[in-house]
């Protein structure tokens, strides 16, 4: 396996970063961009991720327009904001009727452009038109995308066929729904982003895991759903790869082995594709000067004798204290990769150990549960299956439409043929599953934080509609924000890591969680090197630099925090 370096895709304009998230796609495309642009080419980069953190490494501000970034010549950075994006799109429909239909009217307008497929099409928007413009093609050299975690990602990749196929099945157009205002006139733009993301000549797709078992596996997915796509110009690159133990320490003779092996069994279709890797480095990605050095060469630095980090509670304790709370709802939440369903798993077997009755989900549509381990432990399982829910709500909407004596159904079928409906019937089944904590003690292993974060705006969007409507919702969605509100019934569980980026964006959802008006309390600090205590010099560097962070989120938390082992 060759090491990866900027030579192996230069020659490509697009280069999009895409997997699993937490396997450092946002270094490796920054790391790259950089290295480009220090070439003397014109580099965009853009994020697609609903939960960026591009201002995080480059420390300035990042618009959704382009900014430039002071430290590197030639670079120019977008953050694709996908709720000011919905806020664009929303007034560019509503703006133009506005003075001349009836403030109810402007009002319900608003209302149908409140919810999260409004803000997936809204981003998705701004993303063909950068992945299409032909000025921006005249002027950089290359545009690269540091997209979402791979659900999001593959979601984003089939809107154009998605929308496509919507656009042509209309005997009416698309002005029936809402949300999907204007997409008429915009399908030549999504066929000609669909074509430039398959031409191998134009765009490289690279797959971007740790060599872990679950990320591999995530990513021959990617590669097989993106393959069915027309979209085969692929690579495969291994971030994080550790070199052979310096000395006889346990830990990272464990951590060598166990990436050799996830490597050993790669899946064939990744094992058939062009793979090259990224060694792991002993510090933060958190500045440009880091990030340079990501793609030339490496130090361990200096060691030092470990600092005392003092006691902290134990996941024990946690569980202990949502047991004697009497809590209702557990959510674990945070940046992908970071171990929230682990550490879902984790409480829903100790709250079953306490005697409590337990329901496991998850709003992850790349659902990582452990399904045998539940079985196991009698603890019930409640897995969303988008397919069935999608087709149960259709069928209520088509029962409904006939009792109101409906017999021209071709606006209906119009609207249920929309991408938007699934994210309504996922939603409430959502709703569903949460009202089970009446009687037993539901515990969710959400989706990435962007995901969570839309899934936490369409609750809010539902509620201001019962208002509008007058209750017409399902009971299970009347009651769902209030119960989420309420600190008595709802435990809302950060999981981290000791890193920058995972700190800081964990920060973020903790303020967006209170703008909601959810007060959030624990944090979950996962993966915690220096509770190893190992004599390796790589680890024992890469152990004191989470010391820093470590103590931030003491300070956030006021020691509402429990710190993690790394643990095979």
């Amino acid at each position: 396996m060759k090491e990866y370096a900027v030579q192996e895709v230069e020659q490509q304009k697009y280069l999009f970063f895409t997997g699993k998230g937490g396997v450092g796609k946002t270094s490796l495309a920054c790391a790259t961009a950089i290295a480009l642009a220090d070439k003397g080419e014109q580099v965009l980069l853009i994020s697609t991720d609903p939960a960026s953190n591009l201002q995080d490494v480059f420390h300035q501000d990042i618009s959704q327009h382009g900014t430039p970034i002071a430290e590197v010549a030639g670079l120019t950075v977008v953050n694709l904001d996908p709720i000011k994006a919905a806020d664009e799109y929303r007034e560019s429909i509503v703006g133009p009727y506005r003075g001349v239909l009836p403030d109810s009217a402007i009002t319900n307008m608003e209302e149908q452009l409140s919810g999260s497929c409004t803000v997936e099409i809204a981003a998705f928007n701004q993303f063909s038109d950068f992945l299409t413009n032909a000025e921006d093609a005249r002027k950089y050299d290359h545009i690269i995308f540091d997209t979402a975690p791979t659900g999001h990602t593959l979601r984003m990749l089939q809107l154009p066929t998605a929308w496509s196929s919507f656009i042509k099945t209309s005997k009416h157009g698309a002005s029936c729904l809402g949300q999907l205002s204007g997409l008429e006139e915009r399908k030549d733009v999504y066929r000609q982003a669909v074509d430039n993301l398959a031409d191998g000549s134009k765009t490289k797709l690279i797959l971007v895991s740790r060599p872990q078992q679950a990320a591999l596996k995530e990513a021959d997915r990617t590669a097989r759903e993106l393959q069915q796509l027309g979209i085969a110009n692929q690579l495969l690159v291994v971030n994080g790869l550790m070199s052979s133990p310096d000395n006889d320490d346990e830990l990272a003779a464990e951590m060598y082995a166990t990436q050799q092996q996830a490597l050993g069994t790669m899946p064939d279709t990744l094992g058939a594709m062009e793979t090259l890797y990224v060694p792991l480095r002993s510090y933060n990605m958190d500045s440009v000067a880091n990030i340079r050095k990501m793609l030339r060469t490496d130090s361990a630095g200096a060691v030092s004798s470990s600092e005392s980090i003092g006691d902290f509670p134990t996941l024990d304790n946690l569980i202990r204290t949502i047991h004697d709370t009497g809590k209702r709802v557990v959510f674990t939440m945070g940046k992908g990769g970071v171990g929230k369903t682990t550490i879902a798993m984790q409480i829903a077997l100790g709250l079953k150990q306490l005697g409590d009755d337990v329901l496991l989900t998850t709003t992850d549509p790349a659902n990582h549960l452990n399904a045998h381990l539940a079985q196991q432990a009698n603890i019930e399982m409640a897995v969303i299956d988008e397919q069935k829910v999608l087709e149960t709500y259709k069928e209520e909407v088509r029962a409904k439409a006939r009792e109101a004596g409906v017999t021209d159904f071709s606006y209906i079928e119009e609207d249920l043929r929309s991408p938007c409906t699934q994210e309504i019937a996922v939603f409430r089944r959502f709703a569903e599953i949460v009202m089970q904590a009446d009687n037993k003690i539901v515990v969710i292993d959400t989706a990435p934080t962007g995901h969570a974060l839309l899934l936490l705006d369409s609750t809010q969007s539902y509620d201001r509609q019962i208002a509008h409507s007058e209750g017409d919702a399902p009971i299970a969605v009347q009651r769902l924000l209030p119960r989420l509100r309420d600190e008595s019934q709802s435990e809302f569980v950060i999981v981290t890591l000791p890193e920058p980026t995972p700190v800081l964006e964990a920060k973020r959802l903790r303020t967006d969680l209170e703008r909601a008006g959810i007060h959030q309390r624990w944090w979950v600090v996962n993966q915690c090197l220096i509770l190893n205590h190992s004599t390796d010099s790589f680890l024992h560097a890469k152990a004191n630099s989470e010391i820093k962070w470590i103590e931030e989120v003491r300070r956030i938390t006021d020691g509402h925090l429990v710190l993690r082992p790394w643990i095979k």
